[in-house]
């Protein structure tokens, strides 16, 4: 199909992918806790922006520049890292009932989601690897196989974080009855946020 060799193992390559812990779902379940569905596919929409970004930018070489001239590399993933530390700082140290560290307005999630994703510069390198392994030389159809790959992507992003969205929603009506499990999860995403940036930036 356009190119691409046996799709369907693609395909299953991108859920396994998804459902990975990371940044981004992170992003898109404390987005729904906070401004519920709306917040939450606001996320969706960044992540999936971000990705796009990063997609082309791999395939246009930047992951070959980056090789090139390490210190923009290791520069943008200081700057990630810092980003990440940042928001779970903030996140951490919050008091009860004070401003929410992610912002009510949808294209304040959708900013957020899509800075954290760019702010990975690994994911391009990622999708240097990842997209040769999928390519056939032999019916390769240049852009248009990257072009399918990249919309078999945003599909599969989007449907996914539609179900997180829709089940961090779910249950986070449940969970405002209780503001302690709230305060809790909170923190708690904090210190993921922290831990996931120093995880970026140990790994310079």
């Amino acid at each position: 199909m356009f190119g691409i060799a046996d799709y369907g193992a693609f395909v299953i390559a991108i859920i396994i992918f998804l459902a990975i812990p990371g940044p981004g779902n992170l992003a898109i379940i404390t987005s729904t806790g906070k401004g519920g569905i709306r917040g939450g596919l606001a996320a969706a929409f960044g992540l999936i922006a971000g990705d796009q970004l990063l997609m082309w930018a791999a395939v246009a070489g930047v992951a070959a520049l980056l090789s090139a001239y390490p210190p923009a590399f290791k520069a943008v993933q200081w700057l990630g890292a810092a980003y990440l530390g940042w928001m779970g700082f903030r996140m951490l140290t919050a008091k009860p009932g004070a401003a929410p560290v992610l912002n009510i307005r949808p294209r304040q999630y959708f900013r957020q989601a899509l800075m954290i994703t760019l702010l990975n510069p690994k994911a391009i390198v990622f999708y240097m690897a990842f997209f040769p392994l999928f390519v056939d030389p032999v019916r390769h159809q240049g852009l248009l196989t990257f072009g399918a790959m990249a919309l078999t992507i945003a599909v599969l992003t989007f449907a996914y974080c539609l179900a997180a969205t829709l089940l961090t929603h779910f249950l986070a009506e449940r969970l405002r009855a209780n503001p302690r499990i709230k305060t809790a999860l909170e923190k708690l995403a904090g210190v993921f946020l922290i831990g996931f940036g120093v995880k970026l930036a140990a790994s310079q």
